[in-house]
């Protein structure tokens, strides 16, 4: 379960985010909203990327304000526009974030086959397209065994074959490995096989549920 707890986000002054209490259980959850309305910024949060008041708990044990390395190691995280130092290569983020992450090279390979992943992931990220960045991000997201997996519009800048593909990825991933994800995007998600266990929306700063589509 991830339970977020009176979470509230400004910047200089100007309220983002206000978020009583929002608790989800294992599933897959998509967060819509307008550019600009604080999605990407509560992923980040949620990443632990960005402060905030309040806390955020998983399974109601893990505090990321008080064991912030034991959560980040339980939340993988997938920007919507992914930047990297130029000078490094994909293998060389895929070698460190195994590490961190205690990921393996068989995990490795088969997501690196199923995206599509070629050998350019050993040139520098500087002379990736924003299609090779996306694919990059996506598959560091699903190296190690987290509980949750959060993709920030993960279907943009990528070529229909592996928006099927990603798609697929995540529904099995969810369903074998029992991981949970949220999803975010400001249009609609055209990915018939993923079920989502709920719908919400940011307005006005504040979560919204848009309908409850819980799976028999």
């Amino acid at each position: 379960m991830l339970e977020l707890i009176a979470v509230n986000k400004s910047f200089n002054g100007t309220a983002v985010l206000n978020i009583p209490h929002w608790s989800l259980s294992h599933g897959m959850y998509w967060l819509q909203g307008s550019n600009g309305s604080g999605k990407s910024t509560l992923l980040k949060i949620l990443s632990g990327l960005l402060p905030f008041s309040g806390d955020i708990r998983i399974n109601n044990a893990i505090s990321i304000q008080k064991q912030p390395v034991a959560f980040r190691k339980q939340i993988n995280y997938a920007p919507a526009e992914p930047q990297f130092p130029p000078f490094i290569t994909g293998q060389e983020l895929v070698n460190f974030t195994r590490s961190v992450k205690e990921g393996d090279a068989l995990q490795i390979s088969l997501i690196r086959d199923i995206l599509q992943i070629g050998d350019f992931i050993h040139n520098p990220t500087g002379s990736y397209s924003s299609g090779m960045l996306k694919k990059l991000s996506l598959l560091l997201a699903f190296i190690g065994k987290p509980q949750w997996i959060l993709l920030d519009e993960p279907f943009t800048t990528l070529d229909h074959a592996s928006q099927k593909a990603l798609e697929q990825l995540i529904v099995n991933t969810c369903q074998q490995k029992n991981i949970s994800f949220i999803l975010t995007s400001h249009h609609d998600i055209e990915a018939n096989n993923i079920a989502f266990t709920e719908v919400y929306r940011i307005i006005d700063h504040e979560l919204t549920i848009v309908n409850n589509t819980h799976a028999d």
